[in-house]
């Protein structure tokens, strides 16, 4: 499993081996579509409370190598996301923003010393994967969770189009 962000390895091992240190494990996939012309998704991944209301960014997959920010543009695709979180950051983002992904699975690992969870006070929440594709369409998966979780937790949903099987699990 890759790990996301910049933590360094002896935070990480120390984060594991901490009494009440908790993880979570995140596999996205990104489905191959028979489209005449096919664009990579952007992705945004998020933590919402149970009410709807934005925690913290996980993840954005997006263009941002284009010439003159060109790529940024497009972020008003991720239309929750952007209301919610995006409007109001200054992209890119270290730790955070990367660049869109192939067709495959791919996974995102946080240990409880990742700043994506660190700050993440008991409760009920919901992980929300949004994706949008140039010449496609957008869609939007929401997996609930509890942190930290006192036994493992598996969950995951299909998408129908832009995103394929979302799985996330919970370890305490």
């Amino acid at each position: 499993m890759k790990l996301t962000g910049k933590i360094p390895a002896l935070a990480l091992l120390l984060g594991s081996a901490c009494a009440g240190a908790g993880e979570l494990a995140l596999k996205v996939e990104i489905p191959a579509l028979n489209v005449a012309e096919y664009h990579k998704p952007y992705v945004a991944i998020w933590i919402e409370d149970s009410k709807g209301r934005h925690q913290q960014n996980i993840s954005l997959w997006y263009d941002h190598d284009m010439r003159d920010d060109e790529g940024s543009k497009w972020l008003k695709d991720l239309r929750l996301w952007w209301r919610r979180s995006g409007r109001q950051l200054s992209l890119p983002v270290d730790g955070f923003s990367g660049a869109t992904r192939p067709v495959g699975t791919h996974e995102l690992v946080f240990n409880s010393l990742s700043p994506a969870i660190r700050d993440l006070p008991k409760g009920d929440y919901r992980l929300v994967v949004e994706a949008a594709r140039e010449v496609g369409g957008r869609e939007l998966l929401k997996l609930p969770f509890q942190w930290p979780a006192e036994s493992t937790y598996e969950t995951s949903q299909q998408g129908s189009s832009e995103l394929g099987r979302i799985y996330l699990t919970i370890q305490p």
